[in-house]
């Protein structure tokens, strides 16, 4: 436990996990712990679950009470400013709770509040740019609307390839083969598990699309490079709203680069820190305090 007096939680909640940090206010890291999927637009009290598990879980670790922890909320689902203020309201138990979306929360800490860019490619995807003190965000969607590129999309194109060539449409690959190991070699396999698939089921099988593009199946070269393009139009339209840096976050931001247009590599910078300390950040300004702590 810190001796410092004033406590700070951030939160990074997507599709797939919630990682929770907690730091005092200068800036020392206390703890950290992970959960589930707290995507609020998914499953609003779920994700409620998962947070407040993981954020308990650290807490225990730093021997501190949630109450006296500011806590900064980075959730993927918010969309509007009505999600983030029922976040708010919902009653929960912190000194204070800001919450905004994941892919804010991932800007402020890549530039530490400063102007610039950042393509988000995990189980979902977006665009989003702080400059002049303006946001802009492209794409961030949802699976059922948007998320080119993403995880979800690169392995839902992948069983709807498989399903292509199990009518004989499509010219079945490694890739295929593997698939339909994994989701059943009938019809009616096939379509009961995609009656129970979620985004995150879909994203599962992201790694093996690019392991198998690696190995120049057709299939898998394919959807990589249909989601590179998409990548690289996020990062277009970031760069046309005068955003002159950008950063690559998410599950698949180590492989996507190769495959990406050239003017959006160029742009690409390191992270000055993640989206954890980002909802950190969200909380430190929330209390009056600059962004960093150093």
């Amino acid at each position: 436990m810190s001796s410092g007096s004033t406590y700070f939680l951030g939160i990074d909640g997507g599709g797939s996990k919630c990682r929770a940090r907690i730091r005092d206010s200068n800036g020392a890291l206390l703890a950290e712990a992970l959960g589930g999927s707290s995507n609020i637009y998914q499953d609003f009290d779920g994700a409620l679950a998962n947070i407040l598990a993981a954020s308990r879980e650290a807490a225990a670790k730093a021997g501190i009470r949630t109450e006296d922890i500011h806590a900064g909320l980075g959730l993927a689902g918010i969309v509007t400013s009505v999600g983030a203020e029922r976040i708010t309201q919902a009653g929960l138990p912190f000194a204070s709770v800001t919450a905004d979306n994941d892919a804010y929360a991932a800007c402020i800490g890549a530039f530490s509040g400063k102007d610039g860019g950042m393509v988000i490619a995990g189980t979902g995807s977006i665009g989003y740019a702080l400059v002049g003190g303006e946001r802009h965000m492209v794409g961030g969607w949802g699976f059922q609307l948007g998320d080119h590129g993403s995880g979800a999309w690169v392995g839902h194109h992948a069983v709807r390839r498989a399903a292509l060539a199990m009518d004989g449409l499509l010219q079945p690959t490694n890739l295929i083969e593997e698939i339909l190991k994994r989701v059943g070699r009938t019809r009616q396999e096939v379509s009961r598990w995609s009656e129970t698939a979620t985004p995150r089921d879909y994203a599962a099988f992201a790694p093996l699309v690019f392991e198998m593009a690696s190995r120049a199946d057709v299939q898998g070269m394919t959807i990589v490079i249909e989601g590179a393009a998409a990548i690289s139009k996020l990062g277009h339209a970031l760069l046309a709203r005068g955003a002159k840096r950008l950063c690559l976050l998410g599950g698949l931001s180590h492989v996507y680069p190769p495959y990406l247009d050239a003017d959006v590599r160029a742009a690409l910078v390191v992270p000055e820190a993640d989206a954890i300390d980002g909802a950190i950040m969200m909380a430190r300004r929330s209390q009056g305090l600059p962004e960093k702590w150093t």
